[in-house]
């Protein structure tokens, strides 16, 4: 398998303009994507020649609206494109339909979020034979012929299982994974086995719980700790959690039972509460993709997708073979993991401040907390 890696900070550099500003550039209430409906967040365009519908799975989650967006409707405004979005709401039938209704709407490229990679095949097949070429935005779609963005999302789950094999490579560990229907769930589960399959089968670390959590939810996600907690009379000495919506609820769990910040936890996506955490304590690692690189990476293909409907000629793209056996092209983009120790990072490119990170650290107890 080929896999071009695109290192985000590069990406970033470009962003200046196009979606670093404050969290002004982050998508009102009035345009925020409407389900079926016609969709409120239409942005006219340069010319209009070039329209982009992107179907959200669930718009409520906190990165779709103030990272992606805002970066795929700069690059693609940028582009003389114009912007057409709705969200599924976390209804794989629902967001089959959204589809339908964004080639309604003119749309004549798609970036699609998939809420369920396999239950949405037959839509997006049904868009390519109408000659409308698909991006798979940051979640796997197995059809040879879409165009897959996303970040390495197996060296995600490399970087958080090596943060806590760091400090704990012994013990009982719990396992959080992702939605089942999400691809990504277990591409980060495969990466984190490199870093501890041969401790497990050693017999240093056991894997006394794992499971999928239905729609990466938080509140899911407590309960299985709460679960695993309880089962092992608190005997855990590590959790591997695959986000940081869902860190967030195991951590909750932990609290409970007077065990948070002693019990390593890992996430990813760069949430504000989770890279908070991080300087608190009471989260280890935060394996940060830089939203807006993704997003713009995405705009800048579907414009140069509206010139040239071949996928494999977009700039950046080479074969990635799935999974299931699909060649795609395909442009993977490098994350980033975020401990105490590089908290700088994330501040410096501008993603959080200073007071929102620092939220109740005591000053100086962390070099980003001065």
């Amino acid at each position: 398998m080929r896999i071009r890696r695109v290192a985000s900070i590069a990406v970033v550099a470009g962003l200046a303009l196009a979606a670093c500003g404050s969290d002004s550039s982050s998508t009102s209430s009035t345009d925020a994507p409407t389900g079926t409906d016609a969709p409120t967040g239409t942005t006219a365009g340069g010319g209009g020649d070039c329209v982009v519908g992107v179907s959200w799975n669930n718009y409520q989650e906190e990165r779709w609206a103030k990272w992606d967006e805002p970066a795929l409707k700069a690059a693609i405004e940028a582009g003389g494109g114009t912007y057409v979005s709705n969200d599924a709401k976390s209804s794989a039938e629902t967001q089959a339909s959204n589809l339908e209704n964004l080639i309604s709407q003119g749309a004549n490229v798609l970036v699609v979020l998939a809420q369920d990679g396999t239950a949405i095949i037959p839509a997006v097949q049904d868009a390519i034979s109408q000659g409308v070429p698909v991006i798979a935005y940051d979640r796997l779609i197995e059809d040879p012929g879409v165009l897959y963005i996303t970040f390495d999302n197996e060296k995600v789950g490399e970087m958080q299982a090596q943060a806590l094999f760091d400090i704990q490579p012994t013990g009982n560990w719990v396992v959080i994974k992702g939605n089942s229907a999400d691809a990504n769930a277990d591409f980060l589960r495969g990466g984190a086995e490199k870093v501890i399959g041969d401790a497990v089968a050693a017999g240093d670390i056991k894997i006394v719980g794992e499971t999928y959590t239905d729609n990466w939810d938080p509140a899911n996600a407590q309960t299985e700790m709460e679960q695993f907690l309880t089962a092992e009379n608190n005997d855990i000495q590590v959790a591997l959690v695959q986000n940081d919506g869902m860190a967030g609820g195991a951590i909750a769990a932990l609290e409970a039972q007077g065990l948070a910040g002693q019990v390593p936890v890992s996430g990813q996506d760069g949430d504000l509460a989770a890279l908070n955490r991080v300087a608190l304590g009471t989260q280890t690692v935060d394996v940060w993709k830089d939203a807006r690189a993704l997003g713009t990476s995405a705009g800048e293909s579907a414009v140069a997708l509206c010139g040239n409907g071949d996928v494999s000629a977009v700039a950046g793209a080479s074969s990635f073979t799935t999974p299931g056996g699909n060649d795609l092209s395909s442009i993977f983009l490098t994350p980033i993991p975020i401990t105490q120790a590089n908290l700088n990072e994330v501040v410096d490119a501008g993603w959080i401040s200073t007071d929102d990170l620092c939220k109740g650290v005591d000053a100086g107890s962390v070099d980003a907390c001065p």
